[in-house]
């Protein structure tokens, strides 16, 4: 009796240390996994680069041969700069910096994408970019409500932007023209006060010529203009230091229409216009034009034949207010 109880609790001992076992075995892994589990995260707040990369491949798939950024995703069919802090909403057909859209929430800013060299071209600031485009840029106004509206109507139709070079002298005879350019979306230059030559000017005329549009376009818009286009294309280089003293692109143009030639009187003003811009056509062209009624006639035609070259129309906010 004595042997068997013995027995019995040998056995019993036994059982308890293997059940003990078995449940060291079930835990350990266990914690071994949860204690493990930090490490993929810890690797991957190290290297964002390398996390970051699979993300971004899925976004850039839509973008367009136009500008975009790295951030953003430019819709299908976009002529326009992308935002570089936040998504292009759908239908948008370009990013408007300081605009107010419907609801009053602030529009994306436009990022910068192109500078102008020394002829006067856009040209991309980094590789990838889309390099075939045109600057659009219309002088010598504001004249009249009825050709700005058509101008802007057509820009529209085609989601380009232009820069609108406008004299002193003609602001101040029409301010709600200006106020009406700006309002329709159109970029604001200066084209000088009187229209005048200034190469030949003295210092002080010249910088009276300059800043005093730079002050009644802002008194009318609430903005100064960022670019500005000497009468002629002869502005100097007082025209250009003093340009440069107002945070001023300055520039002439690298593709001239010639619609300033033309008479009312002429036939087939639309094909020598379009000849005239295609015959010089290039990647980057600043195309000069004016705020006349043959050119207004002949803007969706010529932005049409653009198109159906691959070419597409830069977003003047996108461009760099230094030459280089």
């Amino acid at each position: 009796m004595l042997l068997l109880a013995a027995l019995l609790l040998s056995a019993c001992s036994n059982g308890g240390n293997s059940g003990n076992t078995a449940a060291e075995a079930t835990v350990q892994p266990t914690a071994a996994a949860t204690q493990a589990a930090p490490e993929p995260s810890a690797k991957a707040s190290a290297s964002p680069e390398a996390s970051s990369a699979p993300e971004a491949e899925p976004s850039a798939a839509p973008v367009t041969a136009g500008a975009a950024s790295s951030t953003a995703t430019q819709p299908a069919g976009d002529k326009g700069a992308a935002s570089s802090t936040a998504t292009q909403p759908a239908g948008d057909k370009g990013a408007v910096s300081g605009e107010q859209p419907a609801g009053g929430a602030p529009a994306a800013e436009v990022p910068l994408l192109y500078h102008m060299n020394k002829n006067y071209d856009i040209v991309p600031n980094e590789e990838g970019t889309n390099k075939k485009v045109v600057l659009l840029t219309f002088d010598d106004g504001p004249k009249e409500a009825d050709m700005i509206n058509s101008l802007i109507d057509t820009l529209d139709k085609h989601h380009a932007k232009a820069i609108f070079f406008v004299n002193g002298y003609r602001v101040k005879e029409h301010p709600e023209l200006l106020k009406l350019i700006k309002d329709r979306g159109g970029i604001i230059g200066n084209h000088s006060w009187d229209h005048i030559v200034l190469k030949d000017k003295p210092y002080a005329e010249v910088k009276k010529q300059i800043e005093d549009v730079q002050k009644i376009v802002k008194e009318v818009t609430g903005e100064a203009p960022h670019f500005f286009r000497p009468p002629h294309g002869a502005g100097g280089d007082i025209g250009k230091k003093i340009a440069a003293e107002n945070g001023l692109l300055y520039m002439t143009w690298s593709v001239g229409s010639l619609d300033w030639e033309m008479k009312e009187k002429d036939s087939n003003k639309t094909a020598k216009l379009i000849t005239n811009v295609t015959d010089q056509l290039h990647s980057g062209s600043n195309i000069l034009m004016h705020e006349l009624p043959w050119t207004v006639e002949a803007l969706d035609t010529l932005l049409t034949t653009l198109e159906g070259k691959g070419y597409s129309f830069a977003d003047p906010r996108s461009i760099e207010l230094k030459m280089r």
